[in-house]
């Protein structure tokens, strides 16, 4: 068992607490300067449109990804940050659209919605040929298209109907929304509902394998989104596992279409998907830049989003508008000539879409490692969906990061912050915000949330959090889409947010003692040791 670092230990976490409530928040003058240099003189609208409108999708290892790099490295050092470089973990291939058109032929000719699954081949040049409607969810329905695929376009998701839409696309919270979210969530250990998942995870590579091995020319899935959505997901980066046959996304209005005209008569489809592979270097690469610190010995807080996206759109609120943030959140406080206590981290994560893997490899690098896990097969999921391996083995620079703060839920404005069950620092955490009450912005808030690259860090007991942010149309309608653009980012947001963040990290750059942690974690119990596993379905 390895040593438990003096913050994570629970008996210290009230006297953690009281010292870090003993000094106040940002002086007022400070505070006065970064609101001035944000709302007056900031520059963070002009940040999201040229990641939005010049660079455009940032698909890990594609062109414009190593543009963005680049860019915002030029762009970090313009502004006096110091150290500004690079950081390199194995990824896999890049991947780009060229062009893509997707046509109907028979029984009549018709234009259709449709995008090019990410890291899928290229056809060739236009592929003509029937399709065949085959849903297949698990492995077991194999065995119901055995012989019937070849020379086909296969359909393979299940043509869902269409749903009454019951919700408003564009919401704000109202303050009784946000108290909603002040709610505890127990720890859960169910390995059992894990396995479901990764059984449902790897069933794309089986699937792409059935098919070609049954002689299947190309396979689409349906827009899980209607209103013609397209997103175009896709998970065959790594090196010697790229699919074997092209495959496309079609808007689900489109879909439906196609397997109705299938029950009465032969259809005919053409695709042509003019994609590029990019193997020059497979590394991928964490951006970060530090603004130091005066002690060395007092470790760092950090700020991060990530700036990959997918392509469909041009990955304006997922996650540009979090990345311009981060970026403006640097350019003022190294603009103020601020000099904190502790070294403030600015980090711009590679791979957040294909699992957190950029944010997991900072942390394999210089946090904490596990085990590998004991199935070989789960180390390909990616580390995502194995944190849960024990024991968990500290680095030296575990009690250096003092604190993470991370931006990731479109550009909606910032309305608090989740605890992630980190009940010491929920006072601390509430003074600090406690200036921004006026904006809306000081809940903090019990209920924890998931997949964005604060994760790993709190799945380790260290202070890390994402900001509870008003949802926009950013679920209903923008993430991982082709709506996903400038015009669905709102300006006085993004201000609002970088002021905000701004101020939590120099507060917590400041702060006498760092922000309390929660404990190092160990290999827990069962949550229901009487649950009986639900019977496979037929």
């Amino acid at each position: 068992m390895p040593n438990v670092p003096a913050r994570s230990c629970t008996g210290l976490m009230l006297a953690v607490t009281m010292s870090a409530l003993a000094r106040p928040p940002v002086d007022a003058g400070t505070l006065n300067r970064i609101a001035d240099a944000g709302f007056n003189h900031g520059e963070v609208v002009e940040t999201a449109a040229y990641l939005s409108d010049q660079i455009g999708g940032r698909l890990t290892n594609a062109p414009a990804r190593r543009i963005a790099e680049r860019w915002t490295q030029d762009k970090l050092r313009g502004w006096g940050l110091k150290n500004v470089r690079t950081e390199a973990f194995d990824f896999g291939r890049g991947w780009w659209i060229e062009s893509s058109h997707v046509r109907l032929v028979a029984p009549r000719p018709l234009e259709l919605r449709a995008i090019p699954v990410a890291w899928t081949p290229a056809t060739n040049g236009p592929l003509t040929a029937p399709i065949i409607v085959a849903p297949m969810r698990t492995e077991r329905d194999f065995d119901n298209w055995k012989g019937k695929l070849a020379g086909r376009i296969v359909l393979v998701s299940w043509p869902e109907p269409p749903k009454d839409a019951t919700e408003a696309p564009f919401t704000r919270l109202s303050d009784a929304d946000v108290a909603k979210l002040n709610k505890y969530v127990e720890p859960r250990f169910d390995p059992e509902a894990k396995q479901k998942m990764i059984e449902r995870l790897r069933l794309r590579s089986k699937l792409d394998a059935f098919l070609a091995e049954q002689g299947a020319l190309a396979w689409a899935q349906m827009s899980r989104t209607d209103g013609r959505l397209l997103h175009g997901e896709g998970y065959g980066f790594r090196v010697g596992r790229t699919p074997k046959l092209p495959g496309i996304e079609l808007g689900a209005e489109d879909y439906r279409r196609l397997a109705r005209l299938a029950k009465v008569g032969e259809v005919q489809l053409e695709i042509d998907s003019r994609v590029h592979f990019e193997d020059d270097d497979h590394n991928a690469y964490n951006v970060l830049a530090d603004l130091p610190g005066k002690d060395a010995r007092a470790g760092y807080v950090m700020a991060g989003a990530h700036l990959d996206s997918w392509v469909a759109g041009d990955g304006a609120a997922d996650n540009g508008a979090g990345s311009a943030v981060v970026l403006e959140a640097a350019r003022i406080l190294a603009g103020l000539g601020v000099q904190p206590r502790r070294t403030i981290r600015f980090v711009l994560w590679a791979g957040e879409e294909q699992g957190l893997l950029g944010s997991a490899a900072y942390v394999e690098k210089h946090l904490a490692r596990r085990p590998p896990p004991s199935d070989p097969a789960l180390a390909e999921l990616g580390p995502y969906f194995v944190t849960d391996t024990y024991p968990v083995q500290p680095l030296p620079g575990f009690t250096e990061l003092a604190g993470y703060f991370n931006i990731d839920n479109g550009s909606g404005r910032i309305r608090g912050i989740y605890a992630e069950g980190n009940l010491a620092a929920v006072p601390v955490l509430r003074e600090w915000l406690a200036p921004f009450d006026s904006m809306g912005a000081a809940a903090v808030v019990a209920e924890p949330t998931g997949a964005t690259d604060h994760v790993f860090m709190s799945r380790l007991g260290l202070p890390a959090f994402q900001f509870v942010q008003d949802p926009l149309d950013y679920e209903s309608r923008v993430h991982h889409t082709d709506l996903d653009t400038f015009d669905h980012l709102r300006a006085d947001d993004l201000r609002q947010a970088a002021v905000v963040l701004a101020a939590v990290l120099l507060d917590a750059a400041d702060s006498e003692t760092p922000l309390p942690g929660k404990v190092l974690p160990t290999q827990p119990r069962l949550t229901d040791p009487f649950h009986y596993p639900e019977p496979s379905k037929p």
